[in-house]
């Protein structure tokens, strides 16, 4: 079995950059930087940086250019795939970039205090209907000798 999955958290690094195909779909690039920071041997604290490229296709790449700017807090679900490609002086080139299955976006920053949304929109997104947000959990009853053991997929 192979797997082939990403998750990151980490703040964007410029604005998205929002394209067309020749065939009309949207396609959208961004990067993203993820901290680390971590102790020594001596004890003294580290910090590292990484830089990731993103490509979002579709309704979430025009969604990453209408809502995230330069410094949002974004988390990405997607998968790994390396791309290559001839420069101009004829070298070939590759580059490996998440392409982005799922974009949540990050929380709004604290200076605005909840009365404006912070990316290009004109409007935020529109919050919860309130009957789902007092949606009740149903409870399922499970009696222990109607689970058997060549039942379970594992």
């Amino acid at each position: 079995m192979n797997l082939n999955k990403v998750f990151i958290i980490g703040r964007l690094t410029a604005d998205p950059q929002l394209r067309t195909t020749p065939s009309g779909q949207s396609v959208g690039s961004f990067s993203i930087a993820t901290n680390r920071t971590w102790n020594d041997k001596s004890g003294k604290r580290q910090d590292q940086t990484e830089f990731h490229n993103v490509v979002a296709w579709g309704r979430q790449a025009e969604i990453a250019s209408q809502f995230l700017t330069k410094g949002s807090m974004v988390l990405i679900e997607g998968r790994l795939q390396t791309r290559s490609w001839q420069d101009k002086q004829g070298q070939t080139r590759k580059t490996t970039e998440i392409i982005c299955e799922r974009l949540q976006l990050g929380p709004r920053p604290a200076g605005d205090g909840g009365k404006q949304w912070s990316g290009k929109a004109t409007q935020p997104p529109a919050p919860p209907a309130q009957e789902d947000a007092v949606e009740e959990i149903p409870i399922i009853d499970v009696d222990e000798e109607d689970v058997k053991a060549e039942d379970l997929p594992f």
